[in-house]
Order: C-alpha cells, then structure tokens, then sequence
C-alpha cells in the first residue's frame, strides 16, 4: 500500500524545524542615533570640525590682507600727515584710524604683519628642523647622542625665555636674522621632545626589524622610514608654535629689541600707542585684537588638526 505525500499548492516543501523569515531577521539595535549623538567620539569629532572651521576663519582674515597689503588701496604705512593726527576709525577713509603721526593704522599693521609673520614663518621652519634632527638622533640612537642632547634641552629650557632673548639681542644687535634665529633657537625643545618620544616608539616595531634584517644602514632606516612615520604629528606641534614664535616677536619689539625702524611690527605699533591708550584707544586696542586673532586662529587650527578622527584606509 503506498502513501502519496501531498506538496501544498504554489508552494515548496519546508522542514518542520526550519525558522520562518520573520524569525531570521536581526533584532533592532538598543543604541539609538540620540545615543550616538551622545557619544564621546561624535563630541569629539564635532568639537575638531568646529575647531578647524572657525581656526581657519580667524588665520585667513589676517593672512590674506597681510599678503595682500602690497596691491591693496592703502596709503604708504610711512606717510606722516601731521594735520590728520589721531583720527579716529571710519574718518576721512582711515579703516582703522591714524596713530600719532597721522599714519594709517591700518596700512601699518598689515605692513608691519608682513615682517612679524616673516619672522614667525621662518622661526618655526628652522626650529622644527633642528627639532625633527635632534630629537629622531636622539630617539633612535640612544646612549650618549641621547644623553647630549637631553641635557641641553633641559638646560635651555630651564633658563627665562625672554630673558635670555633679550640678552642674545643684545648682543648681536636687533636685525630680523639674529631674533629670526634666537626664536628659532628658544622653541626647538618642544619639537624635539615630542620628535623623541615618538621615535622611540618607533624604533622598536617590528618595520624596524625588518629593515635591520634586509641589512639596511642605521641611519637609512632613520631617515627613509622613521621620520616620514613621526613627520605629520611633528609638523603640528610647529603650527602651534607658530603663534608663539609671533608672540615672542611682538614682545620683544613692545620693549624695543625688535627689527628697528623703518621696519612696522605689531609690538613696536603697540609700544608706540601706549601714551595715548586713554584718550586714542585704537591705537593700542585694534592692534592687539588683530595679534589675538591671528594667535587664536592658528592654535584654533592646529588643535583641530591634532583632534581630528584618523580616515581608515581603504580595504584595512
């Protein structure tokens, strides 16, 4: 006696112990997007994109005219017209009014922006090459290359910063090389502490050891693989010092061991308008917000590029 097995019309046969789709579906996650807004990383994230905007915002309305300062409308930052002394802003065409002298005080902060920033630019580019070559030497080779060069660092950065500027002013004289290379010389600690501490972390993965064991030379490996690795962390703590190395030079122009004159710097407009603080405030204030601008805008930018998420690579 055989017994058919009927198959459901317009269907297919399941087993009795097979789940249904419904079953198979994943259950909603518990984390809720408000969760995910909540979340640490997201505030982080979002504080380095609000920092990188309004850094880059506050650095571009100072560098851009101060670049510009040559082909602009303005009249010579030189040019005294004694009848036009002390005229406050937005008078007779005079943006940021006129100083003492009846110069522009606009003109002469742009022009005077140009020799700050010059100095500042290159400060920065010569400490964070003495910085990266000091600090990987010592990093990588260790012994006494890293107990010489520890040493000074300590020392000089036990000595009073501004102070020692003055004295190496001086003593050398007040042209734009010597502050050029004496900032330069007060910040390469800095670079060279965070440069060493890297490559000691560096030195002893396992890239390294491969490339001792292919036979490559010490310093070959120094310069072709550790510092291309350690580089960009480097060049962010040199944007940060940049703002220092402006303020440094305002100081030391405000107390009248700056670039001499003809030459407008920041500090020497500031040192020159403090006479008159009570009774032309621009003198002093527009200056000084200009300086605070353009130092808040660039550790703006610099810690925003520091707190930024890593993009994953592709196909990691």
């Amino acid at each position: 006696m055989s017994i058919d097995t009927a198959t459901p019309a317009g269907g297919s046969s399941q087993p009795s112990g097979s789940a249904s789709p419904q079953a198979k579906q994943p259950s909603p996650s518990a984390v809720t997007k408000a969760d995910i807004a909540k979340a640490g990383a997201t505030r982080r994230r979002k504080s380095a994109q609000w920092k990188l905007v309004v850094g880059t915002i506050c650095t571009l309305l100072v560098i851009i005219p101060i670049i510009l300062a040559n082909v602009l409308p303005l009249p010579d930052a030189n040019f005294q017209d004694l009848a036009a002394r002390r005229l406050p802003p937005l008078t007779d065409g005079h943006l940021f009014g006129t100083d003492q002298l009846g110069r522009d005080l606009l003109s002469r902060v742009l022009h005077g922006g140009q020799v700050s920033l010059t100095i500042g630019v290159l400060a920065v580019l010569v400490s964070g090459a003495i910085g990266v070559i000091l600090g990987s030497a010592a990093g990588y080779f260790g012994g006494w290359v890293d107990t010489i060069i520890s040493r000074i660092l300590e020392a000089q950065m036990s000595l009073p910063l501004l102070m020692m500027l003055l004295l190496v002013v001086a003593l050398f004289g007040p042209s734009i090389p010597v502050i050029t290379f004496v900032i330069a010389i007060a910040q390469w600690p800095e670079v060279a502490r965070l440069t060493r501490s890297m490559v000691l972390v560096e030195r002893e993965k396992p890239y390294v050891s491969a490339a001792r064991i292919l036979g490559l030379h010490r310093i070959q490996i120094l310069i072709q693989h550790i510092i291309p690795n350690v580089i960009k962390q480097a060049t962010l703590v040199v944007l940060l010092l940049l703002a220092q190395a402006v303020l440094l030079e305002s100081a030391l122009s405000f107390l009248g061991a700056g670039p001499q004159r003809p030459f407008a710097t920041w500090g020497r407009i500031i040192s020159d308008g403090q006479d008159y603080i009570t009774t032309s405030w621009w003198m002093v204030t527009l200056p000084g917000l200009v300086i605070v601008l353009m130092v808040v805008g660039v550790n703006l930018l610099g810690d925003g590029l520091r707190d930024r998420p890593r993009r994953k690579k592709k196909g990691a």
